[in-house]
């Protein structure tokens, strides 16, 4: 008498599936954990760099030049101006008995200029400036860190809407198809064709330029690679049986869409979040190298190349730069690749839940050749 086979074990919900797929790729996994590491140092850059003290004691009293600007007359100069803590004079005061100042890690900010370098500009890596500086005196470190933040947070914000207009739009022409898909298509097609750079070019003539302005501008055309995407898993889900049940109870079009055909459309949406979030840091890199990008005085990674561009000999310059912009790009792909593995849909096939069954089934015991022979001639 054969034993009962013992039950399938509870099976994972497929976000959870994907999620151990995902965290099977280690070059993915430590790619994202690498790169959520660099955003939220990023985040905090004031902490890491600037030319202001964390926290200063001097003569009794406890100041925060982060978040209040304090005359110089506070800390022993002769004028009312903002403090410079670069200044020798001031670092001689808070070096006297009783007087401390607490530094950030690298004691330059973004728009730093320390006018008491001991060498030219753009000057060499050093004890002083790690990186070395740039041309106009700031140091390099600092304007990587804060270059490296507004690449981040443009591509977040220019990903984040994109997605959203190519979700939308994209749910609309694949699932009323039809004359709506049809006007859609010729509206994309016609509307890809506006020449971006020279519209760009205008604007930039027209208006002030502003980090607001270039997002407007990039979002109006970085939706249609997704809608897409979208439109073709419209198109395909809202033929399955689960649609066609919901529009027979009266279920309202706006509510299948949300809540049911969505839900099984986000497959492909979520794999190009990365590929399109690098697409938008490059543009950005590209407009700056330009000088369509961000404002003058921004940090920008594209202003940067473009000054190792014309500085040849400042070699530091495009190389740290260059290095930065790879190991983002880097990232971002190995972590797109990753996405796109974990929820393919054959990977299914691999998951503990599938490979159960069988293992359930080979473990019970095989008939033997004995017992087969007395069913034969019992029969």
């Amino acid at each position: 008498m054969t034993e009962p086979v013992s039950p399938l074990p509870p099976g994972r919900s497929p976000a959870a599936r994907a999620w151990r797929r995902f965290k099977s790729n280690k070059l993915g996994f430590y790619s994202l954990l690498l790169f959520v590491v660099l955003v939220v140092l990023s985040l905090f850059a004031e902490l890491i760099s600037n030319d202001k003290p964390l926290v200063v004691r001097y003569e009794g009293q406890t100041y925060f030049p982060l978040a209040k600007d304090y005359p110089e007359t506070s800390f022993g100069g002769d004028f009312h101006t903002a403090t410079d803590f670069l200044d020798p004079f001031i670092q001689q005061q808070l070096r006297k008995d009783g007087n401390w100042a607490i530094f950030p890690l690298n004691r330059y900010g973004p728009n730093t200029i320390n006018y008491f370098a001991k060498s030219p500009t753009p000057s060499a890596p050093s004890a002083d400036n790690w990186l070395g500086t740039d041309d106009r005196g700031r140091d390099l470190l600092a304007q990587l860190i804060y270059g490296f933040r507004v690449s981040v947070l443009f591509g977040l914000a220019l990903t984040a809407v994109g997605t959203l207009i190519g979700i939308l739009t994209g749910a609309i022409q694949g699932f009323f198809g039809g004359k709506v898909d049809l006007v859609f298509q010729r509206f994309t097609e016609i509307w890809s064709a506006m020449p971006i750079l020279y519209l760009l070019i205008i604007f930039s003539a027209v208006l002030a330029p502003s980090a607001g302005l270039l997002l407007v501008l990039l979002s109006l055309f970085g939706w249609m690679a997704l809608s897409d995407y979208v439109r073709v898993e419209f198109l395909r889900n809202r033929q399955m049986d689960y649609v066609k049940s919901a529009r027979a109870l009266g279920v309202p079009s706006w509510k299948i869409m949300w809540r049911h055909i969505l839900p099984n459309s986000m497959t492909p949406v979520v794999t190009f979040l990365p590929f399109q979030m690098s697409a938008a840091i490059l543009t950005l890199t590209s407009l700056d190298f330009l000088g369509l990008g961000v404002p003058p005085g921004t940090p920008s990674l594209g202003e940067l190349l473009n000054q190792g561009k014309n500085s040849i000999d400042a070699w530091w310059i495009s190389l740290s730069t260059f290095a930065v912009l790879v190991t983002t790009l880097l990232l971002l792909t190995f972590m797109g690749d990753a996405l796109r593995d974990a929820l393919d849909p054959r990977k299914q096939l691999n998951s503990p839940r599938a490979g159960a069954a069988p293992a359930a089934l080979s473990a019970q015991p095989a008939p033997s050749a004995s017992a087969d022979a007395k069913e034969t001639r019992h029969a």
